[in-house]
């Protein structure tokens, strides 16, 4: 009976050492520290935004820990396939290309292109930027489908090297219109209130996502960011997490 006591016991305490170590379990993310609001670094040195507070999310509702790394973009996608990072949340658009590097979450964000105007504006949709001066990030998804409208070489096309840039121009009444990336826009709106600008939409901008990238055919981790992400959605953490960073037009996201 002794025997049968302290085997007893021992299988207790090894499966409550096996299930504390469960939940103690790592994660290294990689996230490159550059792309406000989705990720950058504070004062502190501390990486924040709305990638790192998903993440965190995740992890809180899979039970798991993470350890965030800034990591540049620059070569972030070898660094899963070498193991110095189990995780990756950069503000990675789903590409056919990059689904044969690495796997994907399912989708998180929508990271179409966005028309921004001034509030009293009459611009909705991109048609409608014929004749106004527009502002594009250069090379980016806006410039081609701006380019397709207005015509490649038109003198009312802007081309800047970054999206800060270009919405400043447009605050200070240099341009007409801007197109750029829906969640910097959304951002930039939210924290400057005081510009009085506004977003349109238009179906000629493709709508892409961005996915969280695991090592290639890690199926178990991809499940447990996926049922994470599945549990925040749910119990209304996504949404909170949005409305901080964006606004209350919270997307519905696609099941992959």
């Amino acid at each position: 009976m002794l025997a049968k006591s302290v085997l007893l016991a021992g299988c207790m305490v090894a499966t409550l050492a096996t299930g504390a170590y469960a939940a103690q379990q790592t994660y290294v993310v990689g996230s490159g520290g550059t792309y406000r609001p989705f990720e950058f670094e504070n004062s502190q040195k501390q990486l924040e935004g709305f990638d790192i507070d998903i993440i965190k999310a995740i992890a809180k509702a899979e039970g798991f820990d993470i350890k965030l790394v800034n990591t540049p973009w620059e070569g972030i996608f070898a660094t899963l396939n070498s193991g110095d990072r189990d995780i990756i949340i950069s503000g990675i658009t789903i590409t056919d290309k990059r689904k044969g590097m690495v796997d994907f979450s399912a989708p998180y964000f929508p990271a179409e292109q966005s028309i921004v105007v001034p509030t009293d504006s009459k611009v909705d949709s991109v048609n409608s930027l014929k004749g106004k001066k527009v502002g594009v990030v250069n090379s980016s998804a806006g410039d081609i489908v701006v380019s397709d409208t207005l015509g490649k070489n038109s003198t009312d096309i802007k081309r800047f090297d970054n999206t800060p840039l270009m919405l400043q121009e447009l605050a200070e009444d240099g341009i007409d219109a801007a197109v750029g990336d829906v969640g910097v826009i959304k951002y930039y709106i939210k924290s400057h209130p005081e510009k009085q600008l506004k977003t349109v939409s238009d179906t000629k901008f493709e709508r892409q996502y961005f996915g969280i990238a695991v090592a290639k055919d890690n199926a178990e981790l991809r499940e447990k960011i996926n049922a994470g992400l599945k549990k925040i959605v749910a119990d209304g953490t996504y949404a909170k997490i949005y409305t901080t960073w964006f606004d209350s037009n919270v997307p519905t996201l696609p099941a992959e």
